[in-house]
């Protein structure tokens, strides 16, 4: 993705099965958990560099001597930093003799996450301030162990305001801030009432009360609490939950929106958000890592019981598309092959562009995020000409005109040239990080090979995904430029992204994509700006109804053109301005028909299509066309 973009956030859970002693007698540490979890989230380090945070819970732990655990940081290295710094902590108290890694009870009394249950956040902020009070994971405290919460996931809630409404309509007063606030509320409110029903129940039958929290942390089902908890929640969102008493959860929303995949055997039960980091860290093969199921929770409890239950009616499964195009790690298998797919279904469109001229033509790709789908169309390309080769030799076969010198030309001439032609510089992409302060260093995060490209050359560049333009316009093309080709062609393997995320991906505010600042400009040119107008004013008419009223009427503008107008204009948008060079553009989209063939499973594609999964995605849509009419910066949800 050559535009810089938040994305879904990084969970990572890991709940040991057995003592602290057995994994000190087997692994030679302690601390096999914690190490785990660092692990774990490492793998997953692509996922959020807005800060991180852990936690942990101890299970079985003596009255006056504390249990939970949590640290959080937005610094930079924020992973890094964490674990280093409690690691520094424990071998302190190792020099110290407070500490002895050979007796696990010593570091289960010393150290803060020498516990059982270990939770781990990787953020990348799509919604809230930039702050390590907004660092997962939250807690919600009581000197109860069982009303004690600690909450982090991968989501976002598009109705968060109606929740808050709800606790305020409740008696409560909830602090407004994120939707992660709103979330650890409702479930703090029904695990309070649920433990004040066991409580009631016991103290009311006379029951010692030095008994009463290990009876209610037994009778505490957590599956009923989620099941109440977020009836009325809307968005896509994968939690992970600790409760004091040392029972824990994994939740999963009901169409699958976000991922979540779990490992199991009789020693851990560990969850993550890619697969693949499960499968690294555990060494186990894929068919060992299975898929929380959409609208279900695994649930387990403090003495080790785990259980699954639906707690949301079944719904369609739309999965994230871009977990597929670009967020996930290409090192999974299933993900590298679809990677692969969505570049070779790019040939029809690339060979047209290209007037089937090969021998004219290289191939490339920007940026390195999109080189395993410049692998599936070189694959594809090669594929093509071979066919072409193959059927030429068969026509001169027989018509009698096959010699060595048209061997020669058929096999040797116009064939397809990779080359690696554009660099990113990494330490500057992470420097910039933050969107403040990118433009006048975005110009300078890729650099080109040089001497490759010849002025009769088309230049053809795999890109991922285009969605606002910005670095296409003011970095890429511009260096791109100055390899001097008559073409160069900017091809993408995600369709034009038309509307706002609403379900974990900072895609919100619908004039930054250039997908419609290109359909806008074509409205315009066609003397069409009533129609804005329009839209704008059913908008606003349907913004109090209830989101399952609403429809997306920002579908009526695309409607009205093709997409390869859409494209079209796009390409004069982003033609690079004050350069010496005057080439042709040319800007490919996969169709979504493609994109779909490519990756069968992953049928989540609102951002591409409109249709969102949930009412909460028109009741987005609806806004961010609102804050674009009315010039206001800011997220619709």
């Amino acid at each position: 993705m050559s535009d810089f973009l938040k994305h879904e956030c990084g969970i990572a859970m890991i709940r040991l099965l057995k003592p602290l002693a057995y994994y000190r007698e087997k692994y030679n540490t302690p601390l096999y958990g914690f190490n785990q979890l660092f692990l774990l989230m490492e793998k997953q380090h692509n996922r959020g560099q807005d800060g991180a945070g852990i936690g942990c819970v101890k299970l079985n732990v003596a009255p006056g001597q504390p249990y939970m655990a949590r640290e959080r940081t937005i610094k930079p290295n924020s992973l890094a930093r964490i674990f280093k710094g409690q690691l520094k902590n424990y071998q302190k108290k190792v020099d110290r003799g407070l500490i002895h890694p050979e007796f696990p009870k010593t570091v289960k009394e010393q150290f803060d996450f020498g516990g059982e249950i270990l939770l781990g956040h990787l953020r990348y902020g799509t919604s809230g301030v930039h702050s390590s009070a907004s660092c997962h994971p939250y807690v919600r405290e009581s000197n109860w162990p069982t009303k004690n919460l600690m909450l982090a996931g991968n989501f976002t809630i598009t109705n968060e305001k109606d929740l808050n409404n709800g606790l305020i309509d409740r008696g409560q007063h909830p602090i407004f801030g994120t939707d992660t606030q709103a979330v650890l509320e409702e479930i703090g409110f029904h695990l309070d009432e649920a433990h004040d029903f066991i409580y009631h129940q016991m103290r009311d039958q006379n029951v010692d009360g030095r008994r009463i929290p290990g009876i209610i942390s037994k009778d505490l089902d957590p599956a009923r609490i989620l099941r109440k908890a977020c009836a009325n929640w809307d968005g896509g969102y994968a939690i992970a939950g600790l409760i004091g008493n040392g029972d824990s959860f994994v939740m999963r929303d009901p169409q699958g929106i976000r991922p979540c995949h779990y490992f199991q055997n009789d020693e851990v039960i560990a969850f993550a958000s890619e697969r693949v980091a499960l499968m690294t860290i555990f060494d186990q093969p894929i068919e060992n890592v299975r898929e929380v199921e959409p609208g279900s929770v695994i649930v387990i409890k403090n003495n080790g019981t785990i259980y699954s239950e639906p707690f949301a009616e079944p719904k369609p499964i739309t999965p994230c598309s871009f977990e597929r195009i670009y967020f996930s790690r290409g090192n999974d298998a299933d993900i590298y092959r679809e990677r692969k797919a969505l570049g070779g279904a790019l040939l029809e469109q690339v060979v047209r562009a290209i007037d089937n001229n090969f021998a004219d033509s290289v191939f490339s790709f920007v940026p390195n995020t999109a080189e395993t789908a410049y692998y599936g169309l070189l694959d594809a390309v090669r594929l093509h000409r071979r066919k072409e080769v193959r059927d030429a030799l068969l026509a001169a076969q027989q018509s009698g005109t096959l010699d060595a010198a048209l061997i020669d030309e058929l096999i040797m001439g116009n064939w397809p040239r990779g080359e690696k032609i554009a660099h990113k510089d990494i330490k500057l992409r992470t420097f910039i990080s933050q969107e403040e302060g990118r433009a006048k260093l975005v110009s300078h995060v890729y650099d080109i090979t040089y001497g490759i490209v010849e002025p009769k050359d088309c230049l053809v560049c795999i890109d991922d995904s285009i969605v606002r333009g910005t670095t296409l316009k003011e970095s890429i093309l511009k260096i791109l430029s100055r390899t001097k080709p008559r073409k160069i062609v900017v091809a993408s393997t995600a369709p034009q992204i038309r509307y706002p995320d609403c379900y974990g991906i900072d895609m919100s505010e619908l004039g930054k994509f250039i997908a419609f600042k290109a359909t806008v400009e074509l409205i315009k040119d066609d003397g069409s700006a009533d129609l804005l107008v329009e839209v704008y004013q059913d908008c606003i008419a349907q913004a109090k109804r209830p989101h399952s009223e609403m429809v997306n009427h920002v579908k009526r503008l695309y409607d009205r053109y093709t997409d390869q107008q859409i494209s079209a204009k796009i390409a004069e948008l982003v033609y690079p301005k004050n350069v010496p060079w005057s080439g042709e553009l040319e800007i490919l989209f996969l169709p979504v028909g493609k994109m779909r063939e490519a990756i069968p499973r992953h049928n989540g594609d609102w951002y591409f299509t409109g249709n969102y999964p949930t009412p909460g995605g028109n009741a987005t849509v609806n806004q961010a066309y609102i804050n674009y009419y009315e010039n206001k910066a800011g997220r619709a949800y």
